[in-house]
């Protein structure tokens, strides 16, 4: 191209495009460089980019960033291409890199190290490779190498990255639109199969590489002769390399390659067996012994060493070249060394021994497979190094024309020699050597092996003291051609002396002639030699004088007695391999006819005997002396001379000779010269055949019509030379003659005979090598004359023939033979032959035989038809078309159907038919037009063909769409497909239109064609979404979107049907929603109105479209289940239908099923994006919880609400959540009746009875509650099983249940379970998934989990969630951003058994699960300054925001955590919590008390402690500073309603100072000696303690008793012993537990807890004013009684991001780590793990103060008179408490550890501003009303909304039943499941009801009244929570 302006080029516009095209040169710009295009008018490039653009002077980018190209455009508009004008193959490098590049990158992301390695090493070789292509100076042979190279680079790429796989042709891709779909599927077939299975190569060759020999008894040199050995025949298979090695055992010569390295060539399969064996013998040349010492003779002998043999088998495993050491082997006895090889193959271990126990061979051995050629291409390193080529012994499988062979091998075999006169035998060598005729030694002719150069002479090894020495050594003896004549072979025969001279004396010698005097070389054989006597002087050198002597005892003449009587004797075997020379005497006699004439019959009559590879030698030769007798003696000796020429041609047949085909083809182009011969051909084959008829021996003439082709093609030649020779003459003749021929054939083909019958057999012959003349019959006559003589001949056939006849195959062979040849190319010829073979093949067709051969004529006929507009063409088509489009179909329609064979060949075979049948039903119908078409509807006369016939096809095309049709990679081939489906099926889409609609309407032909179109759409090659840009790009230039297409057509279609598409609603609700699924935008738009039109046609039927929602729904879970539909899909399938119904009378009802549609879509989506997540987590099991709720309670679906209960419960035993997946499947028991109706099998359930299945759903939860530790729920159901079990009297059974429920019990009493924490968890944001879309829920955590646990897991969970730094809640901008906000803080739960917690006596292993189980309510505490803050005194405006949290369902459930369903505040005064704090501190303290005198502490440091601390802090003011705040009188004016809380204050100071002087009494009797001192301090600081509280005697109520024992004796109970002076309107109480609030259990502080409350608001209110001067609070015991304590409460939520629960503010930690260092480690708390089950300050006490009053008194007030002031310890009987183990992961009390006080980890005054629980709630109980008794239950709370509002809330929803609990907790007003119902309680009631009260007729029974509701309504039933069914699940 010319060179662009120098500084710029400039890009045309689009909209010049068109204009400039026509007046300047298009190029093609490769970008080089980057560019950004920061000038103005600048163009930003990227490397690779390819820009169009004019020569024009603006400038754009830099000229030097660009590289020009010249260019073509394709297609040109949206899709249009740019294709540079180069090679394809360089256009498809620079494709298939980019697409690599992308790819290339993933790997490295995906971690496929290895692909990613090895494929970034074959982009660097294409991209070389590429280069060399590009500079265009390679040679045409390394550019094609070049080429083959780059594509099966490519190839293998695309392979491994699953790409599609490319259809080329002479390494360039193939346009699919430029050749017929049949030709197509050959490359794609051919490509697999080249892929799949490569083809096992019939020739082998073995690569020998000589390395040492290792041995320790070595220092002589050594030669190692290899050959190959068949051990079946006792025969070498080939001749000798040869070795040399030093005296240290390696190649004398290893720069030589050659010398060390051969390849034994010619190998074939029949040699690769496990008796063929490598040979290897060695010699050593030196001293006749091994042991001698050295003398001063210098003579050398060749002696024996060893020999070694391995098994060519043994290779055929080894992939690679692999070592081996070979060990060797010495004879026994020297004699038998000629056959140690065989001894060894047949272990004959006497004869051998090891040669040494250290002796190898070591040797690199590997078999190539393939011929020589492409071994010298894929090795070329090793023939450029140098390798020795071994030849095999005679030629190989095939014998290869032009090859040059002249080679004589000779094996001394034996000899017989006398004593000579000496004592002992000789020690015979033998010398050989050539000599001409002249009588010269021929120099470099005797050769040892291959591998060494040949030498003058050759030298035998030499047996000791032997007279009858066997050799068996090969020698070779490479002689040329023109030296053989007069050549001989002399043998010199010596004793080798082992005196000190060691000299070899001569006493005889042998000759052999190398070639007869009548030019027959010299036999293959055994050959005895004569030894001719002679003296060590004897003259040799004059050859005549012995030439003349006898040589061979064979050859002798009778009267030559003597030398016959002589014993002596030596023996040799010649081989002769040669091309050039013959043995055979026949064949010479033959060649020289015309010396002997009178031989002509009898040479002709023996050439048969003729060995073949003789003829083939002489071929040229052979064929000129035969066509020179016809020429002079055709009369005499036609008929011969032709029986010979039959006798070469079918010689050539043999897979041995066929190479020599070429060889007779070039003979009769260039050699033959027999003008006159084709009369006499003609004539004799005519007699032949006119023959065949009457003959009773066909053999003879089969023979002849086998050779057909070769006769015909001397005939043809003969005529053509006659012709040239004479200008034309008798042509007129000559075409009689042939005329006259074939109405020979014709009759003789036109015969009926049996099938056995000779002349069947002869006519199969025939028609076998029939095709191959007609390409000689063109030569002569013209196409129309050749296809008449083909047609008539081939009509000539029998019409009628048996399905078993072999004729019929035979039949079909030819005629694909004739469709494969030139002249069915033609279309002169093909139109006269095309209905001969269209009637054939109709045939077969038909009755299904030979369908291999039916399918490759098919395709050979297809392929040859262009698309063309020639009526030529048209009209071929159109005779394809009526014989064969209905029988193809059909076909394939039969050979889908059938099944597929078993063996792999017939599997393959199998699909190779369907494939081909495929592609040729697909060539043909896109040949046909549209004049075609019409011409085919118009053959069918009848509707109910053309019913059959549209039927038929449309199956046939959703065969050929099916995945499995072909493979996985031939893209090309499916879209190729799809095109042409799509476009007969818009032609037959009018026929459907026109022919079955209105009263024509035929059901069955409109479902398949919508079911046709449907699975075309939805096909996974045509979503282009899935592929690459590059791929779809391409895709859309050439086929459009074909979905898109087809839609339009379904649409248009659908519109046709009016009234009819009743009949297919709601049938193809589910495959049109397939298709709206699919995401392409504009595919849906055409297809979602549909769905308005069913709607609205339903409306009409039934007057609702219920039918059209249920089908709508079923559909959608399992389609995007699979992974179809998106958010975009949800709302244009909202706006679309939206907007569709508008208008419509059914509105209302339309956007009800929309709105619930889209809904069920929002949350599919969710649970689907959720699934793609790899483990359970929390969002997992909340998606399908929500997904499950809304099947059963919005769309009330069972068969969908059950299938997601399984896949809950998969999620949860995934998770380990055994406890969520007892409650999971609890769901489908509770569906279940104890019934003995049938149920079908279902899921992983067989089919059996609903009674069956209820028992193995209860076992299943039983275990499930068990391995979740829930096991009071576990006995629930054991109790079930158990009464079942007993009304039927099913005794083993009933005594196994009641075994495990024993078992249970235990469990409960021996195990220690862990108390959960819980988590209040809110999802802000439009980014959340629908489900969990700005709500709130609360999370049950895991076991040992804190809040910053919980917060990390939670965030892990939504990698992009913004965690929110406070409590409060968010306002709008957070609930509408586009983001995700998560707020985190802990809560407390609020229990609802409240008469388990309340008794005295229960186990804390029993009342720890009431703490955290079946709890609906949780509580948050915030506390906040109101009004002005007294820095002196904070108490005094320190108030408490309580949030109380009910949500939807109780926890634990079938999920771990639950939306919050309503959410209630209350702030309680200072005075009250003050009050809370107090009470909480007093019953921690009973209960460490308690505990210490029952001894369940190890150790009594936290009661130590705890005294410390409460003691030490109200010394120091904690106690003043409520005095100070709320004991003033400007306190009691200004607030005269709350008298009756300061009074209670004021008596719970009272009688904390009791409980502490009781507390110290026992803290005497039980503390160490080494705390003695600290005991000392704490009493006179307790006395300090009441002074300053000016405390003199205890008041009488106060005295009566001093600690409430929470779990044993005295069992009077002191949570009424105080007047409850809180009065209801005091705060509003919600039941809901804080972060701020939530004990940190266990932490031990001897500090005061003003600071602590001080730190404690400061954290939570850190935006507050004062909060400066709070922090800044210095502790000093000295001075104020608040000072001392500066911890900080760990579970105040402040904005830092560090969480409040698990992790104390540093002041904190700093605080606690000195005291627990006070502990054991078993003591050590684990905190936070014990949540508190009640806080008091939501329970209101309403009893007046003088009833509570009364009921302390009445206890004995005397009983611990004597102990006030004696710090005495009260008996109190230890048996009455519950044994107790302090342990981190056990419940140490439960006044101390869930009824703790919010102690911020410090055990202090009980004074503080955050307050955990009271009195009441620590023991476990919510104070009821002064109108009802205690039991009757607690009441609610004054804030929460009444009990009727509470019922009818509850009334109205209905969710299924997720809780064990709920079924014991009246909560809501709904029945109880009959498996977990549990008795009416009594007072006290006992939990767990014992075994015997459940033995009662019914039971349904329930509690009487909510616990929960105060008004307590009776119990209302509700119907079961799903309607049940027939087909009950």
């Amino acid at each position: 191209p010319p060179p662009p302006p120098p500084e710029c080029v400039s890009v045309c516009q689009l909209g010049e495009f068109s204009d400039c095209i026509k007046i300047c040169i298009l190029y093609c710009v490769s970008v080089l460089a980057s560019f950004r295009g920061t000038v103005q008018h600048g163009l930003p490039l990227e490397i690779g980019d390819t820009v169009l653009f004019i020569l024009s002077p603006q400038g754009i980018f830099p000229c030097t960033y660009i590289h020009l190209k010249n260019a073509h455009i394709k297609n040109k508009g949206q899709f249009e291409t740019v294709i540079p004008t180069e090679d394809s193959v360089i256009t498809e490098m620079t494709t298939t890199l980019r697409d690599w590049g992308a790819m290339w990158k993933r790997l490295y992301v995906k971690n496929e190290g290895d692909l990613f390695h090895r494929l970034w090493h074959v982009m660097n070789e294409i991209l070389d490779l590429r280069r060399q292509v590009l500079v265009g100076h390679l040679t045409n042979d390394r550019m094609k190498d070049v080429k083959q190279h780059i594509t099966a680079r490519l190839d293998w790429g695309n392979e491994q990255l699953s790409l599609d796989l490319v259809p080329r042709r002479e390494f360039s891709m193939v346009d699919p639109d430029e050749i017929s779909v049949t030709e197509l599927f050959k490359l794609m077939e051919h490509r697999h199969r080249k892929k799949e299975t490569p083809v096992p190569a019939s020739t082998h060759h073995l690569f020998v590489h000589m390395k040492s020999l290792m041995s320790s008894n070595l220092g002589e040199e050594l030669e190692v002769f290899f050959h190959i050995y068949d051990g079946r025949e006792n025969r070498p298979l080939s001749e000798r390399f040869f070795v040399r090695l030093n005296k240290n055992g390696v190649p004398k010569s290893p720069e030589k390659t050659e010398r060390q390295c051969t390849l034994f060539v010619d190998l074939g399969s029949s040699d690769l067996r496990k008796d063929v064996y490598i040979v290897v013998h060695i010699m050593r040349i030196g001293r006749m012994g091994a042991g001698e010492k050295k003398n001063v003779c210098s003579i050398q002998y060749r002696r024996p060493f060893g020999c070694a043999v391995v098994s060519i088998a043994d290779l055929l495993t080894a992939d690679s070249k692999d070592d081996h050491l070979l060990k060797v082997y010495a004879c026994t006895t020297e004699s038998e060394w000629y056959q140690i090889h065989e001894n060894i193959i047949r272990k004959v271990n006497s004869r051998y021994n090891l040669s040494g126990s250290n002796t190898g061979l070591a040797v690199s051995l590997q078999l190539l497979h393939g011929d020589i050629e492409q071994l010298r291409r894929e090795y070329m390193v090793l023939f450029t190094r140098g390798v020795s080529i071994t030849k095999k012994l005679g030629f190989s499988d095939i014998i290869m024309p032009g090859e040059m062979r002249n080679d004589l091998y000779v094996t001394l075999e034996k000899g017989e020699f006398e004593k000579g006169g000496k004592s002992v035998a000789r020690n015979v060598e033998i010398t050989v050597y050539v000599l001409d005729i002249e009588g010269q030694v021929m120099k470099s002719y005797v050769a040892a092996g291959s591998g060494e150069p040949g030498g003058d002479e050759y030298h035998s090894f030499v047996l000791y003291h032997n007279n009858s020495p066997r050799w068996a050594e090969q020698i070779k003896l490479p002689i040329p051609v023109d030296m053989f004549r007069g050549a001989h072979v002399r043998f010199e025969f010596r004793h080798c002396s082992t005196k000190d001279k060691g000299e070899k004396k001569l006493f005889g010698y042998s000759f052999v002639h190398l070639m007869q005097e009548d030019g027959r070389t010299l036999p293959d054989g055994t050959h005895e030699l004569i030894i001719h006597k002679c003296e060590e002087n004897a003259n040799l050198q004059d050859s005549s004088r012995y030439l003349k002597l006898p040589f061979s005892k064979a050859n002798l003449p009778g009267n030559n007695q003597a030398v016959k009587g002589t014993k002596e004797s030596f023996w040799i075997t010649s081989f002769l391999c040669s091309t050039k020379l013959t043995q055979n005497g026949d064949m010479l006699d033959l060649l020289k006819w015309r010396a002997h004439p009178e031989k002509i019959n009898d040479s002709l009559s023996k050439l048969k005997e003729i060995d073949g590879s003789e003829i083939v030698k002489f071929l040229q030769d052979t064929l000129d002396t035969l066509f020179g007798i016809l020429d002079e003696s055709s009369q005499r000796y036609g008929l011969k001379v032709f029986d010979c020429l039959v006798h070469i041609i079918n010689l050539l047949q043999d897979s041995k000779f066929q190479h020599f085909k070429p060889v007779m083809d070039t003979y009769i182009e260039s050699h033959f010269a027999g003008a006159l011969s084709y009369r006499d051909l003609i004539k004799v084959l005519k007699w032949y055949v006119d023959r065949i008829v009457d003959a009773e021996h066909q053999d003879h003439i089969q023979q002849v019509l086998k050779a057909t082709e070769y006769i015909f093609k001397y005939i043809i030649q003969s005529r053509r030379l006659f012709a040239l020779a004479t200008g034309g003459q008798s042509e007129e003749e000559f075409r009689c003659c042939i005329h006259e021929l074939f109405m020979s054939i014709r009759f003789f083909l036109s015969q009926e005979n049996k099938i056995t019958s000779p002349v069947t057999q002869t006519q199969a012959v025939f028609l076998r090598t029939f095709p191959a003349v007609y390409g000689e019959l063109l030569k002569i006559f013209t196409v129309k004359e050749v296809a008449g003589f083909v047609r008539e001949t081939l009509g000539s056939l029998p019409a009628t023939a048996h399905a078993e006849c072999p004729l019929e195959a035979v039949k079909l062979h030819c005629i694909a033979k004739t469709v494969e040849s030139q002249l069915y190319t033609n279309p002169e010829s093909r139109c006269i032959l095309l209905p001969v073979v269209l009637r054939l093949l109709q045939a077969h067709m038909q009755e299904q035989r030979d369908l291999v051969m039916c399918a490759r004529i098919l395709t050979s006929m297809l392929s040859l038809i262009r698309k063309d507009d020639s009526p030529v063409v048209s009209e071929e088509v159109d005779l394809i078309v009526d014989s064969l489009l209905v029988v193809l179909m059909r076909t394939i329609l039969e050979i889908t159907n059938r099944p597929q064979p078993a063996g792999t060949n017939m599997r393959l075979q199998f699909q190779d038919i369907t494939g081909e049948f495929v592609a040729c039903l697909l060539a043909l119908l896109r040949q046909m037009s549209d004049k075609h078409y019409q011409q085919l509807l118009q053959t069918f006369t009848s509707k109910d063909d053309l019913r059959d016939f549209l039927l038929q096809i449309f199956t046939v095309f959703r065969i050929l769409i099916r995945p499995e049709m072909f493979p996985k990679d031939w893209t090309v081939m499916r879209l190729v497909t799809n095109n042409v489906i799509i476009t007969t099926v818009l032609y037959l889409s009018d026929a459907l239109r026109k022919n079955f609609l209105n009263e024509k309407f035929d059901y069955k032909v409109w479902d398949s064609y919508f079911y046709l179109s449907v699975i075309f759409i939805n096909q996974p090659c045509l979503q282009l979404e899935s592929f690459s840009p590059s791929k779809r790009k391409r895709v859309l230039e050439k086929y459009g979107d074909m979905r898109v297409m087809m839609g339009c057509e379904i649409f248009s279609m659908w519109q046709n049907l009016g009234e009819h598409k009743l009949n297919f609603i709601p049938a193809m609700i589910g495959p049109f929603l397939e298709v709206t699924l699919v995401p392409q935008p504009d595919l849906r738009n055409v297809m979602i109105p549909i769905f308005h039109d069913m709607m609205d046609w339903e409306q009409r039927r039934s007057g609702n479209f219920k039918q059209v929602e249920a089908k709508l729904i079923d559909k959608l879970d399992s389609l995007m289940s699979e992974g179809k539909g998106d958010e975009t899909y949800r709302e244009l399938f909202n706006s679309i239908l939206l907007k569709k119904i508008e208008r419509e009378t059914w509105r209302e009802s339309g956007i009800s099923l929309i709105a619930t549609v889209t809904r069920l879509m929002e949350r599919l989506l969710d649970y689907r994006d959720c699934m793609k997540l790899g483990e359970v987590d929390g969002k997992k099991i909340g998606c399908t919880v929500s997904l499950l709720n809304f099947y059963k309670t919005e769309l009330n679906k069972e068969e969908m609400y059950i299938r997601y209960i399984h896949k809950l419960y998969e999620l949860h035993l995934k998770a380990q959540n055994y406890t969520e997946a007892s409650y999971t499947l609890l769901l489908y028991d509770e569906l279940l009746e104890w019934s003995d109706r049938p149920l079908r099998e279902f899921l992983n359930y067989p089919m059996q009875s609903e009674w069956q299945r209820k028992e193995y759903l209860h076992l299943t939860i039983v275990q499930n509650f068990d391995r979740g530790k829930c096991w009071e729920n576990g006995i629930i159901l054991c109790r079930e099983l158990a009464d079942q079990y007993e009304s039927y009297y099913d005794y083993r059974n009933l005594s196994k249940m009641r075994m495990m429920e024993a078992s249970l019990y235990d469990k409960i009493m021996d195990q220690q379970r862990l108390e959960p924490e819980f988590f209040r968890v809110g999802f802000y944001g439009k980014k959340f998934p629908f489900f969990l879309r700005n709500k709130e829920f609360v999370c049950r955590g895991h076991d040992y989990e804190r809040l910053e646990a919980f917060q990390q897991r939670m965030l892990n969970e939504f990698p992009h969630a913004i965690a929110m730094q406070h409590v409060n809640q968010p306002d709008q901008t957070i609930y509408q951003a586009e983001a995700q906000y998560l707020q985190i803080y802990a809560v407390s739960p609020i229990p609802e058994s409240q008469d388990v917690l309340q008794r005295d006596g229960v186990p804390d292993n029993i009342k720890s699960f009431y703490k955290v189980n079946h709890i609906w309510r949780f509580r948050y505490d915030r506390p906040f300054h109101k009004g002005t803050k007294d820095k002196e005194n904070e108490f005094k405006s320190l108030w408490v925001e309580r949030t109380t949290l009910t949500l939807v369902q109780s926890l634990p459930g079938i999920s771990r955590w639950f939306e919050v369903e309503k959410r209630e505040l209350v702030e309680v005064s200072p005075l009250e919590n003050a009050i809370e704090v107090i009470e909480n501190k007093n019953l921690q303290l009973r209960t460490l008390i308690a505990q210490c005198q029952s001894r369940q502490m190890q150790n009594i440091n936290p009661l130590t402690m705890c005294l410390n601390g409460v003691i030490d802090a109200a010394v120091n003011g904690g106690l003043a500073r409520y005095q100070e705040a709320f004991f003033v009188k400007d306190y009691i004016v200004n607030h005269p309603e709350d008298g009756e809380k300061i009074g209670r204050l004021r008596e719970l100071m009272f009688e904390q100072a009791h409980i502490l002087e009781y507390g110290l009494a026992v803290h005497e009797k039980f503390v160490p000696q080494d705390m003695r001192p600290l005991h000392k301090k704490l009493v006179d600081q307790f006395h300090v303690m009441k002074s300053s509280l000016g405390i003199q005697e205890f008041p009488a109520y106060v005295r009566a008793s001093p600690v409430h024992f929470t779990n044993g004796s005295p069992r009077s109970s002191c949570r009424n012993s105080v007047p409850n002076i809180i009065s209801p309107d005091g705060a509003r109480v919600v039941a809901r537990r804080s972060p701020l609030t939530y004990p940190a259990v266990n932490r031990y502080s001897s500090s005061s807890l003003s600071s602590q409350a001080s730190n404690e608001v400061s954290n939570i209110t850190g935006q507050s004013e004062s909060s400066d001067e709070v922090f800044n609070m210095q502790p000093s015991p000295s001075t104020s009684s608040l000072s001392s304590n500066h911890s900080a409460s760990p579970n105040v939520t402040s904005s830092a991001p560090s969480s409040a629960r698990g992790s104390p503010q540093l002041q904190d930690k700093h605080k606690h780590s000195r005291e627990n260092s006070c502990l054991s480690s078993r003591e050590r708390p684990v905190s936070a793990i014990y949540p508190n089950p009640l806080d008091p300050a939501q329970v209101n006490t309403h009893k007046q103060i003088n009833t509570q009053t009364n009921s302390v008194k009445e206890v004995n007030n005397t009983q611990f008179s004597d102990t006030v002031g004696k710090l005495l310890c009260p008996p109190v009987p230890p048996s009455s408490l519950p044994p107790f183990t302090p342990s981190p992961t056990e419940c140490q009390s439960a006044g101390l550890v869930s009824n703790s006080p919010v102690l911020s980890g410090s055990y202090s005054s009980g004074i503080s501003s955050m307050s955990r629980c009271s009195v009441s709630e620590a023991s476990g109980t919510e104070a009821t009303t002064g109108d009802h008794p205690a039991h009757q239950g607690p009441t609610m709370p004054n804030s929460v909304s009444s009990g009727s509002d509470e019922l009818i809330r509850r009334e109205n929803k209905t969710p299924p039943p997720y809780s064990v609990y709920e079924r014991s907790n009246p909560r809501r007003p709904v029945p109880l499941p009959h498996s977990l119902s549990i008795p009416p309680s009594v007072d006290p009631p006992a939990l767990p009801p014992k075994p015997h009260q459940l033995r009662t007729s019914s039971m349904k029974l329930v509690p009487t009244s909510d616990p929960r509701r105060a008004d307590g309504v009776p119990h209302v039933p509700r119907p079961r929570p799903l309607p049940r069914k027939v087909s009950q699940l």
